[in-house]
């Protein structure tokens, strides 16, 4: 049985003070997580260590927006995993649809961050999906599939149970659009397939896919009801603690 994960990609949002005062809101709301959900905050870099700070008695997990494939040298702005699981990180986002629109990643980048997450202990969520011109056009499937066999070359069965894979259709994605919980189910179907595939049906059973495109209260419950939809990838409804932790007791309602 997976548990859900509830994750929060806070993006280019919410300096430390304003960490402070959403983690506190959170604790506040939620004083003691659900046992039966995984709940994950992503902040931007510079708010880390106080995140890390105000959950140091909180049952939530840390994660990064981004991470490098070398562990240090003149790669200015970027951040190591040794650094971020230094002020205590588990898990970093990798390969989000912004990034690589924006920022030139490529499935051979994606992949190298990947490995190199998972050779240093920590979990990546792999972002992949489709934009609305490649959903008309029809190879929205074809699209996804080669992302999921790109950003998992070479990493191996036993390593794989620890890789978190979020599907965001971009189109979704800060447009107030959403793709329908069938269209989710379709598509997380389709990636535990590709899974089974590079792997087997119990390593792909075993591993999480979130919906990553603009979930919030008042569509998570049919979301998270599809059979395939183990968890969201929470954009700006991460950024309000009633609407985070209402969706984290609507996953807790589900298990």
């Amino acid at each position: 049985m997976r548990r859900y994960l509830i994750a929060g990609n806070w993006k280019m949002n919410c300096g430390p003070g304003r960490t402070s005062e959403l983690l506190q809101g959170i604790k506040e709301l939620s004083p003691q997580i659900p046992e039966a959900v995984d709940v994950l905050v992503c902040p931007p870099e510079i708010s880390l260590t106080t995140a890390s700070e105000v959950l140091n008695d909180y049952d939530v997990y840390l994660g990064a927006q981004n991470v490098h494939y070398e562990d240090e040298g003149a790669f200015t702005g970027e951040v190591s995993t040794g650094m971020l699981k230094e002020v205590g990180c588990s898990y970093v986002i990798i390969g989000h649809s912004e990034r690589r629109e924006y920022f030139g990643e490529t499935d051979k980048t994606v992949n190298a961050k990947v490995i190199k997450a998972l050779l240093d202990d920590l979990k990546p969520v792999l972002c992949v999906g489709e934009s609305l011109a490649q959903r008309k056009k029809e190879v929205h499937k074809k699209m996804v599939k080669k992302q999921v066999q790109a950003a998992l070359n070479s990493v191996k069965e036993n390593n794989v149970s620890d890789v978190v894979i979020a599907y965001e259709p971009i189109w979704a994605i800060g447009t107030g659009e959403t793709a329908t919980p069938e269209q989710a189910q379709e598509m997380h179907e389709m990636i535990r397939s590709v899974l089974s595939e590079l792997y087997d049906e119990d390593a792909a059973d075993a591993i999480r896919i979130l919906y990553g495109g603009s979930m919030k209260p008042h569509n998570a419950e049919e979301l998270l009801s599809q059979p395939d939809v183990d968890g969201g990838l929470i954009g700006g409804a991460s950024l309000k603690a009633d609407s985070f932790t209402d969706i984290i007791n609507i996953a807790e309602k589900l298990s």
